[in-house]
């Protein structure tokens, strides 16, 4: 099942902590993510909810976001250049979709979270476990 079907479809809100960058994504009330070990999120608790494109609208503070890339320099790391949180970015999985960082949506908007660990250090073995 997709993120956005099932019960409690529609749209989540979030954004960062200083609340300059605000986002919503259509997702379900019950969601699934993932945990990656990988150099950048191990360091951060970046816990990923993969979403096409279009299922994303950033609604404000795309002034204050800041770039970020390392490695290949596929992914695209956005932060916000005012408290430094990485509320969702571009990642090298999934050129066409958007991560959210499941941490960053509004209190209270998520029913279920089912973590799923992903060994985001082998990568290149890792990648063919994630669905497009």
């Amino acid at each position: 099942m997709s993120q956005r079907e099932g019960e409690g479809g529609g749209f989540l809100a979030g954004g960062c902590h200083c609340g300059a960058v605000r986002f919503r994504v259509r997702a379900g009330r019950d969601i699934d993510v993932l945990d990656c070990n990988c150099s950048i999120c191990a360091r951060t608790g970046y816990l990923h909810l993969i979403v096409p494109q279009a299922d994303f609208e950033l609604l404000s503070g795309s002034a204050e976001l800041t770039e970020y890339r390392f490695n290949t320099g596929s992914a695209r790391h956005l932060f916000c250049r005012v408290c430094g949180i990485k509320s969702f970015y571009v990642p090298r999985s999934h050129p066409q979709g958007i991560s959210v960082n499941a941490r960053c949506l509004d209190p209270g908007s998520v029913r279920r979270m089912t973590v799923r660990p992903f060994n985001g250090r082998d990568w290149e073995q890792a990648r063919a476990e994630l669905q497009d």
